[in-house]
């Protein structure tokens, strides 16, 4: 077990408050969408969203009202903005880059975690502190965020920063830039909490006070989606004793 932290104090602390912040954003945007649920301007039509006119699903916003939501949502967002330079600053210096910046190979190592994913590997292919496929999620997650505060901004202030947004194709077009990279970023955090769920729980360990078992990585335990969950070691002792078991209530059948 290695006394280093996995994950620097800041990088933990950013990334539970971006957590909470985003969830906020999420809750609050599609309750101020709510107000408007569509893209085209009334009489008109927009290409690319075929659930114009549709609400969300009141469980899935947040803010109680249009009026809160907007609070709600503009708070997180100075929120999202401050701890997310922060977290960019810190990985920038402290040379954590390094780890997540995409390199060539990438691509190659990406498809054998699918293959070992898919069973059409046996060995969990090897890797540094993320493998292939986290580190395209990592390094792509900040741009999306950084694309929804640049396009929430065109929206926030379409008048004043009219050249903002007309470069991203004026206030429709803003909106669905913003709405897009929403849903893109929300799809990438659930997809990443099922993996940790389903594959590196023992993860949250070092993202909580950032303690690491090399014991417990995914590679030591050959993890798949909720295959290998548990250590090597746990695995050889509860196997032989459920065989042990089998193996004596086959005796007892044979002798009754």
């Amino acid at each position: 077990m290695s006394d280093a932290p996995r994950h620097h104090w800041i990088v933990r602390s950013t990334h539970w408050i971006n957590a909470l912040a985003f969830t906020i954003m999420v809750g609050s945007g599609l309750r101020i969408f709510n107000a408007y649920p569509a893209f085209a301007r009334k009489g008109e039509t927009f290409c690319c969203y075929p659930f114009e006119g549709r609400r969300i699903p009141d469980w899935l916003t947040f803010g109680g009202w249009l009026g809160g939501a907007r609070h709600w949502h503009f708070a997180m967002m100075w929120v999202l903005v401050a701890t997310g330079l922060v977290y960019v600053g810190f990985v920038h210096l402290h040379g954590e880059w390094r780890d997540l910046v995409p390199r060539r190979g990438d691509a190659r190592d990406a498809w054998e975690m699918i293959r070992f994913y898919l069973y059409r590997r046996k060995d969990h292919p090897p890797h540094g502190k993320h493998n292939a496929m986290q580190k395209a999620t990592y390094f792509v997650m900040p741009i999306l965020a950084a694309m929804i505060v640049v396009s929430g901004i065109a929206i926030w202030k379409p008048v004043s920063l009219g050249w903002l947004t007309n470069l991203l194709g004026g206030y429709v077009w803003a909106r669905y830039w913003h709405f897009s990279a929403m849903v893109a970023l929300v799809a990438l955090s659930v997809a990443h909490v099922f993996m940790v769920i389903s594959v590196d729980p023992y993860s949250l360990r070092s993202m909580i006070t950032g303690g690491h078992d090399e014991r417990f990585s995914p590679i030591a335990r050959n993890a798949r989606p909720f295959q290998g969950l548990l250590p090597k070691r746990v695995r050889e002792a509860v196997v032989p004793a459920s065989v042990h078991a089998v193996a004596a209530t086959t005796t007892e059948e044979a002798g009754s």
